[in-house]
């Protein structure tokens, strides 16, 4: 087996591990109303700017798009670019072997890092 596709495997198993661990978290949720509390939150009272991610995911599943939009407005709007960046960095690695982003990609990521910040700050003002 050549080095790109034992490559390719090894990504598309790591694949489906998120993917199944996903669904089997929205599975359990849906089911028992039980999630994953956010620590930032449970301490603070305050939303960290992940909050809403298990319910943006699960509106997604259900083809909510104005639930998601409700859940974290700023991840919804985010999602194309990660996705993007995830293909990117993903198609690199199975080609070369190494999935480290390119000046842009790495600027690309502060820029959202710090939108993410800035958003944790803003969602608790508003």
């Amino acid at each position: 087996m050549t080095q790109p596709r034992r490559r390719l495997c090894r990504l598309l198993g790591a694949g489906a591990l998120l993917l199944a661990a996903g669904l089997a978290y929205a599975l359990w949720v849906g089911a028992t109303g039980l999630a994953l509390l956010c620590p930032f939150h449970a301490v603070t009272g305050l939303q960290c700017p992940g909050c809403g991610v298990t319910r943006l995911c699960l509106s997604l599943l259900r083809g909510d798009c104005s639930g998601a939009w409700r859940a974290n407005p700023l991840l919804m709007l985010m999602l194309p670019i990660l996705a993007v960046l995830a293909v990117r960095l993903s198609v690199r690695y199975v080609r070369e072997g190494s999935a480290a982003p390119t000046r842009r990609e790495n600027a690309l990521i502060w820029v959202l890092t710090a939108l993410l910040a800035a958003w944790g700050i803003v969602r608790n003002l508003i």
